[in-house]
């Protein structure tokens, strides 16, 4: 268990070493009143404490993805170790940080409207679009995916089950953030953290065959562990989900000093949870059912209800798989209310009065619905790739940012070229792109990473000449709750 607990270790110690540099790197400001402020409304914009909003943060992001993802990342083997600690200490920490950050200089802005600013307006529109799809995407995944879970364990129809949690995500999605979400997260928050707390405690008691570092390809299949590793575990490692996610609780954060707790912090966390699981997905490889046969057998939920069983038994199993479909519940009632919030700032409709929240979100609930009757197999090919590409976006941006005031930007540029490429490159070579050849695809990938990167120095050089603000400038607050509020700068 030496790679396990060494990457373990490694993850908590990039949170006191690097996420504390990206901080300095991003240079916060403890004076400046944040939105949560100068912008409440109560609805969206309501200060919550540093506990609750990193809570909050680790639900929205650690859905499914965690759990589902580095279970089908651990067929490559323990390389898949190694891409959660490199990519969640140097990319997917980073993105969720400055993701965050820029949002809170930038009066909560969600992705769409930071695209707009630093790369472009027709790339708001485009961004847009794909944040729109991946919300969708992930919210229909996360119903999906933990009702199968309950239908599993209960005797309950598995429509039934759906057409509840989708009650609750249009509850969660309408109401404001500190009745629903901000209330009942804690409770799911213990569950989760008992869930992935006693799966690794039980990996370390039973002595569980987790096997060592090596670069070793150990897939089945034989697949490409370029580029489909890097999109198959994306939550837990880098995930451009987090960056639909990160503005909600910019509009809730109390001052600028908490973003690391919250935002780095949070997916530090979300990558030990994602080490657990493909540790003990991993485990599955010496049983007398391999890895692959359970997969093939039932997914990922298999996996979840064998591990889950094997390691605490039927009382602690149950409780276990009760945290892991907790995680989707969380994730999903988020995406829809991060969806109604970007559809209603890109066409300016205010979202105090009810009615009009519910004209936003009622058809996306719709098509949601009609998507969850497709195979979850090709749902989750398709996330993944909007997923990752969305995250592009975000690094792009906060490579803009740091570019323009003039701080060191490799600490974005260098993830964002190499999951460029990636991106480019699973779109050329897999079935749901264009199925090219994997030597054509890379070529394909090359020529599209550097025209990304010509048509960014473009931009560089564009708004290097013009009066450029990276920062809005704090407003007024609109809004004083005794001793709450923080004199603007």
């Amino acid at each position: 268990m030496i790679t396990f607990i060494v990457s373990i270790l490694l993850l908590i110690a990039g949170y006191f070493t690097y996420g504390k540099f990206v901080e300095r790197v991003f240079v916060t400001d403890r004076k400046r009143q944040t939105p949560a402020f100068s912008m409440r409304d109560n609805i969206d914009y309501v200060p919550m404490n540093t506990t609750r909003n990193s809570l909050i943060q680790l639900l929205n992001i650690a859905g499914v993805g965690p759990i589902f993802g580095p279970i089908l990342g651990a067929l490559y083997g323990p390389v898949a170790f190694v891409w959660i600690v490199v990519g969640c200490i140097f990319a997917g920490a980073v993105h969720d940080y400055l993701t965050g950050m820029i949002s809170i200089r930038n009066h909560g802005a969600h992705l769409p409207q930071l695209a707009g600013k630093f790369l472009g307006k027709a790339m708001k529109h485009v961004v847009n679009g794909f944040a729109i799809l991946l919300l969708l995407l992930v919210g229909t995944v996360f119903v999906t995916s933990p009702a199968a879970l309950l239908a599993n364990m209960t005797s309950l129809s598995l429509t039934l089950i759906i057409v509840a949690i989708f009650i609750y995500y249009l509850i969660a999605t309408l109401l404001p953030i500190d009745k629903v979400i901000g209330r009942i997260y804690p409770y799911f928050g213990a569950l989760l953290l008992f869930s992935a707390a006693g799966i690794g405690i039980g990996l370390i008691i039973t002595g569980a065959p987790i096997p060592e570092l090596s670069f070793q390809n150990m897939h089945p299949d034989a697949a490409p562990i370029f580029p489909l590793l890097f999109l198959t575990i994306s939550c837990g490692a880098l995930s451009g989900f987090h960056a639909t996610q990160t503005p909600i609780i910019s509009r809730t954060t109390q001052n600028e000093t908490n973003g690391r707790k919250i935002f780095y912090g949070m997916m530090i966390t979300e990558g030990i949870i994602a080490m657990i699981w493909a540790a003990a997905a991993m485990s599955l490889f010496y049983g007398d059912q391999s890895l692959s046969d359970v997969l093939a057998a039932g997914g990922p939920a298999a996996v979840v209800s064998e591990v889950s069983t094997t390691m605490l038994g039927a009382v602690g199993g149950t409780l276990a798989v009760l945290g892991v479909i907790v995680l989707p519940i969380t994730s999903g009632d988020t995406a829809f209310r991060s969806a109604r919030m970007i559809i209603a700032d890109y066409i300016k409709i205010d979202q105090k009065p009810i009615m009009k929240r519910v004209m936003v979100a009622l058809p996306l609930f719709v098509v949601s619905y009609a998507l969850t009757h497709m195979d979850f197999t090709l749902l989750w090919r398709y996330f993944s790739w909007a997923n990752q590409t969305t995250a592009v976006i975000a690094l792009w941006v906060g490579t803009m940012y740091l570019v323009l005031s003039r701080k060191p930007h490799w600490i974005t540029s260098i993830p964002a070229t190499f999951m460029t490429m990636a991106t480019f490159t699973y779109l050329a070579y897999a079935p749901i792109g264009f199925g090219l050849p994997l030597q054509l695809s890379y070529v394909v990938a090359a020529l599209g990473t550097l025209l990304c990167i010509a048509l960014f120095m473009k931009r560089v050089r564009r708004l290097s000449r013009a009066t450029f603000a990276v920062d809005e400038p704090a407003v007024p607050s609109q809004f004083v709750d005794s001793g709450e509020a923080i004199t603007a700068k």
